[in-house]
């Protein structure tokens, strides 16, 4: 049965791209263009745009609503404006507003949601599938992150930039400076794709340059307008940074029996641009000891959670080998493998190298190495991976890759696991786009190499999605066997507890995901916009025997001020395969549960300066019933102080003897913003699922841009049977950026 259902999904996707290939967006570079040329006179980056050389420069401007509609221009006026010299791309830029502007904080990658801002889409090479963003508010706090084809933005990559705003009476200006050396890009190419967005929260309007619709992403690289260099962009030059670091700290391990001691270390990365377009970067003894910890979530899954990467050295271009699989389903590589354990605490890193970015203008590549240090039961793993991006038709993509992982344990323990020594993985992939973006198809086959494993070790998937106006259509099919081992990876059923045995049990799987989906988009009254979404995701067993089924109709109802309302409703089928415990009675057996269960959300207006979200929700569980609620409240004292505090409570109830719970998360934070450049967040998490109560408090210094001081205060306890201390520590880390 699922094999005739993959080949009757490849036929429609075969017939798809056969005939979906539009005119689309390809118009936009010929009704949007926008010549840059040379500066007459230097630019000071103040925010005022009063230097002379503003005078000669090109312009655009009658921007178009974007959301919460796209049928008419924006209600109020926005200016940009182009320039270059030798080492800067200059973006000058007039928001005609009236009162106080809304913005959310004054900290680094606020993103460009709920707040007044403007933002940069670049795509330098003009293949509508990589480029870069750039976001800044009214108060001069910056964003940016690379964009991929059908990903989101995670505002995960940082570089060096400037820029500063000017507040007014019935406007707000703003002067940005992106240095060449930042992007990547060829010196030989005269069209880049452009586009810009306005963020004005009063009005509640995003409004682009060019006109994106309403049912695309606000930075969708398929509807860039054109930059027109009246001469060649010049070569970035030399381009090499060093960012050395050093730490020093106290810390204490009671849970380990590990006696308060102090630590000194330092260690540096380094960028080296290879071309304008290709980058090396190096690391040596890293550390993060700055990175915010993972935000907890309650788990009532029978599966591990997917945190998303927050480390530096692992985020530029991280596309290249991040992308493949299913992002947080089914993923051949997943950096966290690398110095993290399963738990989130640090293994040592000694070095490591990625070289990244595009050889031509058609094909990207990524290669990286990376050596472990031993920690405790962890002995020393190298790691290294290739990745190869092959642009074909208009916007779309063959790319494959190769990774390896070989552990460092001593011989004598070979025979005893000879799985844990190495780990292979190979996969290639196709990802088809039409040019204007509403159909989208793809195809992958993964395969993974262990010693003696000969069968069962591959994954396969493939799917389609087609988007319009209103209508949105996906359906993905995958096959995971049970020997599909991924130690650079994740992968997230295929591991089965076992709670009356205390043991995991590998099991393959073969998935369907079918969604439909229908939007609104009002153009009379409160509501911006109407969404339903019908989801079914049904798993089947290797041998083809029913699994799972889980239907999902969700109905999302967004206002014009800013306020939401949600209600989910799921219906749930499991043929359970091993015992599962969720509280600490009896665990439930292996047999098959059906259950429905039912949610309903509420969020006010996010530009008010105190707002809330709450959500309840309940019904079935397995042979029982669970309640929750949660929600949330956040108050705001603009521009320097945040609070946030997120709970939730869930109830378990089961029939005896598998016994009840009640779980409790909360999570309060305290932000204050001194200004652009000195920050201090408290984060506190009191999880008893986890058994768990972290408070994690951080002062940044910026004291010029990209180079930072941090003081860093850790605290760990057990919630049950009291409060217990389980580790501490207090760190100090200082990093320079310094280009040279």
């Amino acid at each position: 049965m699922f094999r005739g259902i993959s080949l009757f999904s490849l036929l429609l996707i075969f017939c798809y791209s056969l005939f979906a290939q539009t005119n689309g967006s390809a118009h936009f570079q010929k009704d949007y263009q926008l010549h840059v040329s040379r500066a007459k006179s230097t630019i000071k980056i103040d925010g005022e745009l009063t230097d002379s050389a503003w005078q000669y420069a090109s312009q655009a401007n009658d921007f178009w609503g974007k959301y919460p509609n796209d049928f008419a221009k924006a209600k109020r006026k926005t200016e940009v404006k182009l320039l270059f010299d030798n080492d800067y791309l200059y973006f000058g830029f007039t928001m005609c507003d009236s009162g106080d502007v809304i913005i959310q904080s004054l900290k680094r990658d606020i993103g460009h949601d709920n707040n007044d801002g403007i933002a940069i889409v670049l795509d330098p090479l003009n293949k509508k599938t990589n480029g870069f963003w750039f976001v800044l508010n009214a108060f001069n706090a910056q964003s940016d992150d690379q964009l991929h084809i059908g990903s989101d933005v995670t505002l995960s990559w940082d570089n060096k930039w400037y820029s500063e705003t000017k507040r007014y009476k019935n406007k707000w200006t703003a002067e940005i400076a992106i240095p060449f050396k930042t992007l990547r890009y060829s010196t030989d190419k005269k069209l880049w794709g452009i586009n810009f967005v306005r963020i004005d929260q009063k009005t509640y309007e995003y409004s682009t340059w060019t006109h994106v619709p309403v049912n695309f992403k606000s930075y969708d690289l398929g509807y860039t307008g054109a930059l027109i260099w009246d001469e060649p962009p010049p070569p970035p030059g030399k381009n090499i940074v060093l960012i050395p670091y050093a730490t020093g700290g106290v810390s204490s391990d009671k849970e380990n029996n590990i006696p308060t001691k102090g630590t000194l270390n330092a260690g540096f990365d380094a960028k080296l641009g290879i071309t304008p377009s290709l980058n090396l970067d190096m690391t040596l003894n890293p550390d993060f000891s700055q990175v915010e910890v993972d935000q907890q979530v309650t788990n009532l899954t029978r599966y591990n959670i997917f945190f998303p990467e927050k480390r530096s050295f692992f985020l530029e271009n991280n596309d290249l080998f991040g992308s493949y699989g299913i992002n947080g389903f089914i993923n051949p590589f997943y950096s966290r493998t690398i110095g993290l354990d399963k738990n989130g605490n640090k293994i040592p890193i000694i070095a490591g190298a990625r070289l990244s970015g595009n050889i031509s203008k058609s094909t990207r590549i990524g290669v990286m190495d990376m050596q472990t240090g031993n920690k405790g039961d962890y002995y020393a793993d190298n790691y290294a991976a290739l990745s190869i991006n092959q642009s074909v038709l208009k916007r779309s993509t063959i790319k494959g890759y190769l990774l390896n992982r070989q552990s460092m344990e001593p011989d004598s323990l070979k025979q005893s696991d000879p799985l844990s020594k190495w780990g292979r993985n190979a996969g290639l992939e196709f990802d088809y786009s039409n040019l204007s973006g509403t159909w989208n198809a793809w195809g992958a086959f993964h395969q993974s190499i262990k010693s003696g494993l000969h069968n069962a070790n591959q994954f396969v998937d493939l799917g389609f999605t087609y988007k319009t106006r209103h209508l949105s259509i996906t359906q993905d099919l995958g096959s995971t066997g049970t020997n599909y081992y991924t130690d650079m990876g994740y992968v997230q059923r295929i591991n089965n507890y076992d709670a009356v045995r205390d043991t995991t049990i590998r099991v393959g799987f073969k998935h369907l995901f079918n969604e439909l989906g229908y939007n609104f988009f009002p153009t009379k009254g409160p509501a911006a916009r109407i969404e339903f979404l019908l989801d079914n995701f049904i798993v089947f067993n290797p041998d083809n025997s029913f699994n799972e089924r889980e239907h999902t109709l969700n109905f999302n109802l967004g206002f014009k001020n800013t306020s939401n309302m949600k209600a989910i409703v799921i219906a749930d089928e499991v043929h359970l395969l091993y015992p599962i415990s969720f509280t600490n009675g009896k665990p439930l057996p292996a047999a098959p549960y059906s259950y429905a269960q039912f949610t309903i959300s509420f969020g006010s207006d996010t530009r008010k300066l105190f707002s809330y979200n709450i959500s309840t929700g309940g019904g079935g569980f397995y042979n029982g019933s669970l309640k929750t609620i949660s929600g949330a409240i956040n108050l705001r004292s603009q521009p320097h102080l945040n609070i946030a505090i997120q709970a939730e409570y869930d109830k378990i109830s089961l029939p005896d003897p598998y016994g009840s719970t009640e779980l409790f998360l909360i999570s309060p934070k305290v932000e204050i913003n001194f200004s652009t450049k000195i920050f201090w967040t408290t984060f506190l998490q009191y999880n008893t699922q986890q058994n768990n109560y972290n408070i994690n408090s951080r002062f940044q210094y910026r004291y010029k841009p990209m180079s930072d001081l941090f003081l860093v205060y850790t605290d760990n306890y057990f919630t049950t049977p009291q409060l217990t201390n389980k580790n501490r520590a207090i760190v100090f880390k200082m990093n320079y950026w310094l280009n040279l």
